[in-house]
């Protein structure tokens, strides 16, 4: 377990899901009752910002505890499905305003920007390539049979 493994990529992908946290603590729009969170506006989609959360919190923890490369990897893929995801759901959220909704806070921003820097992390850290964070696996030496 070692946190030098954890890239650029990584890094970015927690900033989005710091992002995406923040967004949901505050007001999302302003209507004549007042101001609306994303618990009450967003609905049941906003189980995807979670999911691209989770899974840029499950990369960076894949790539601190792994040995190999491949649980990591199968993590970027994962969590840049999930951040893709993620972007549509708040792109949706951007554009559409519920519950005659007159004026968009600084939330739906926040939560499209976190969700932006899941995909560019996750995309990252599929580009990264580092060959010498992992230790070269021992290979068998074996004699051929003679006949």
């Amino acid at each position: 377990m070692s946190l030098k493994r954890v890239r650029i990529g990584e890094l970015i992908a927690v900033v989005g899901t710091g992002c995406i946290v923040a967004s949901l603590v505050l007001p999302w729009y302003e209507n004549a009752t007042g101001k609306l969170d994303a618990w009450q506006t967003f609905g049941p989609s906003i189980v995807l910002l979670i999911v691209a959360c989770v899974a840029a919190l499950w990369l960076v923890i894949a790539v601190i505890t792994e040995r190999s490369s491949a649980l990591p990897i199968a993590a970027a893929v994962w969590c840049t499905l999930f951040a893709f995801i993620a972007v549509i759901a708040a792109l949706f959220r951007v554009f559409e305003r519920p519950q005659h909704a007159h004026s968009m806070c600084v939330a739906p921003w926040l939560a499209l920007a976190g969700a932006f820097l899941i995909l560019i992390g996750a995309w990252q850290s599929l580009r990264d390539e580092r060959a010498d964070l992992y230790s070269p696996g021992e290979a068998e030496l074996r004699k051929l049979p003679v006949s």
